[in-house]
This record gives C-alpha cells, structure tokens and sequence, in this order.
C-alpha cells in the first residue's frame, strides 16, 4: 500500500484490541506553486477553502496548513489546525516539517479538490479551466449521489442542480436560507390548494413541486459546499413534515368546501394525524439515535439498518414501498391528478401513505431494543 492510501486508511480505523497511535500528521501546502488553482472556486468555494473544510472532517489527523503568504487564507481556522508561516526556499522549509511529523507525513495542494475526506490520492489539482470544469463536474456529481426518489433523479435533481450552480453557490445565503425559503413556497402552494377550484389547486400542486426542488437545492448547496450540519438536517425534517401535514388538510379543505362531504375533512385529519404520530416517533428515533436525517434512521422492518444503506432479504420491496411514498412522487402524482380533476383520489393516496408511515412508527415503539441495534 502507498503511504498515501496508508496514511489515509489509518486515518478512519483503528483495529480492534489496539491503542489508537497518535494523531496522523497533513500538511496542507499553501504556497506559491498553488496559488493559481487554489484562488479558483468550485462550487461556490474557493479550492483551498474547500481543502480547509475537508480536512477539518478527519478524526485522527494533525492538520498543518503552510502558508508563504501567497494565498489569503481564513482568519480563523477550524479546531485542531495549526498555521505555520514560511520564508524563503519553501520546499526546504516543508522538507523540514515533514522530518519534524515523522515518516508518515502527507502532504497535499491547498489547489486539489478530492471528494473523500481521506482520499488525497483521488483528488483533482486545479490549474486550469479544463481541469477547474473537471473538479466541478465531480464535485456535483457527489452531491447528487444522496438523491434516492424516483422523480428527484428523473426530473428535479436536473433542475435542482443548475439552480444550485447557475445561482445559490454565488450567493451568501447557507442552505437553512433555501430550505426555509422552500418551506414558505410550499406553504403558499397549499394555501392556493385548500383554496380549491380547478385552477387553484393545479397551480398550488404546481408550486408544491417547486418546493420540492428548492428542498433539493438546499441540500445539494449544503453538501457542495461541505456546510452538513446537524441542524440543517433537522430544520430540513421539521420543515418537511410540517408541509406534509399542511398538504393532507388542505386537499381535505377543497373537497369539502367545493363538492365534498365532511368524510372528506374526516379522511384528511385521520391522515395528518397519523402523519403527526409517525413524525413523532421518527422525532424520538432521531434523538435516540443522534441522527438529523430520518433516512439514516434504523428501523425495525429493515433489522436494524437505515434506508439509505437498506440490503439483504427483502430489502427490494421496502425500497418499492418507500419510493412511492416519498415526497417527489407524492406531489407529482397529485399535480397529475389535480389535472384531470381527480382530487379525492389524491387524498385516497395520502390516506394510505400516511397509514404505512403509521404503522412503522408504531412497530418501532414497539420494537424491543435488539430489533433497531446496528448490525455486527
């Protein structure tokens, strides 16, 4: 193994029964030689930037960043950095360093983007605009990969995407913004749809597929610009819900105000009910397991794994039942309804999603510890 792969290796694993070794040592070279690519931004970011923020997401490293001077670097660096400020012939200067840490000493370009944490040897150095569309193509590809609903990749990942590069990575607005953003534009949207009439509430599923994309902005601007937080992914889930459970009311509204019965309104709060339930025990899982985003939730049909890494028997049809009870297709699906004038199936179709949700909440509370315990 290369000492690079091996430095990399040891930064994420320690094999059982031994003391974990001292902290690997990085350095991040910040000279002269990156200057070029490490000035260009990628997403958004500047390359040394995006650098800083990778490196800062090892557990096990002692990052030092070596500055000449020659690029501008944050004022403040992320815990556990140290800056060492050099003159003169700077390759002996870091050759001194580098004897200083120990053989297994790696170093990397303040102008290379790579996508693992730990994978220096797979990044991509920026000196040009060829190799600067290279790094961006990679770097959106990544933030595309956590895309799991049928529609996103189909349709509003497309979209999503060139709103994210054409216009969110130039802007100084963190992804809360957007998905705060989108929150009220699905609100809005479900307002036109309780509204009722044809037109209304074609145009509100309309704009509740825009706030299906601006969701998807937001978390593709996150990971783009390496900002995932733990309470971004929660004010992504609690805004989420709360526009679910504002969609079942409001279709429930316009059956009963424009042709309906009152079985209509009844329908519709047995299911935001029951949505309320299940948001209330992915709420406890969430705490219990020190998760912000439901799809890494373990859950008891699924022995213990998470959707987002689900295999094994069975684990096709609980994608299957997943998929079609997702967001993206739930809001299509009704925009197609609504179109030809088929709300109360629109609502028959929330009333049965929100009981399978229902009914795996209340399997996880009941479920006994060993259940939900991660696999060995």
């Amino acid at each position: 193994m290369d000492p690079v792969a091996r430095a990399a290796a040891g930064l994420f694993s320690t094999p059982a029964g031994i003391t974990s070794p001292a902290a690997l040592p990085v350095i991040l070279r910040a000279t002269a030689a990156e200057a070029k690519g490490a000035r260009l931004k990628v997403g958004g970011l500047r390359v040394v930037d995006r650098a800083i923020r990778q490196l800062a997401r090892l557990r096990d490293a002692r990052v030092i960043v070596v500055d000449d001077g020659s690029i501008p670097l944050p004022r403040h660096l992320p815990r556990g950095m140290e800056r060492r400020t050099i003159d003169g012939d700077v390759e002996a200067r870091i050759a001194e360093i580098e004897a200083e840490l120990g053989p297994e000493t790696t170093a990397v370009g303040a102008d290379v983007v790579w996508l693992q944490a730990a994978r220096f040897d797979r990044g991509t150095r920026v000196v040009d605009a060829a190799s600067l569309r290279l790094a961006s193509r990679a770097v959106y590809g990544e933030a595309q990969f956590e895309t799991v609903g049928i529609v996103d990749r189909i349709l509003n990942q497309r979209i999503s995407t060139h709103l994210t590069s054409l216009l969110w990575v130039h802007l100084p607005v963190a992804p809360a913004f957007v998905t705060l953003l989108a929150g009220f534009v699905g609100l809005y949207g479900a307002l036109l749809v309780a509204g009722g009439g044809w037109q209304g509430v074609l145009t509100g599923f309309a704009i509740l597929e825009g706030f299906v994309i601006l969701d998807g902005s937001a978390g593709e601007l996150a990971r783009v610009r390496l900002d995932l937080t733990a309470l971004g992914a929660w004010l992504d889930t609690v805004v989420g819900d709360f526009v679910n459970v504002v969609v079942v009311l409001a279709v429930g509204l316009a059956l009963w105000h424009h042709g309906g019965t009152i079985l209509d309104m009844k329908m519709a709060l047995a299911a935001a009910g029951m949505t309320l339930f299940y948001v209330a025990v992915s709420y406890r899982e969430l705490i219990r397991q020190g998760e912000g985003d439901v799809m890494k939730l373990r859950w008891w049909f699924a022995y213990g794994q998470s959707l987002k890494r689900l295999g094994g028997a069975g684990s096709r049809s609980i994608k299957a039942v997943m998929l079609f009870g997702r967001r993206d297709f739930v809001i299509l699906l009704a925009l197609v309804l609504a179109y030809f004038d088929q709300l109360p199936v629109v609502l028959l179709y929330l009333l049965i999603v929100a009981i399978s949700r229902a009914a795996g909440a209340l399997g996880q509370l009941l479920a006994p510890e060993w259940r939900i315990r991660p696999q060995a």
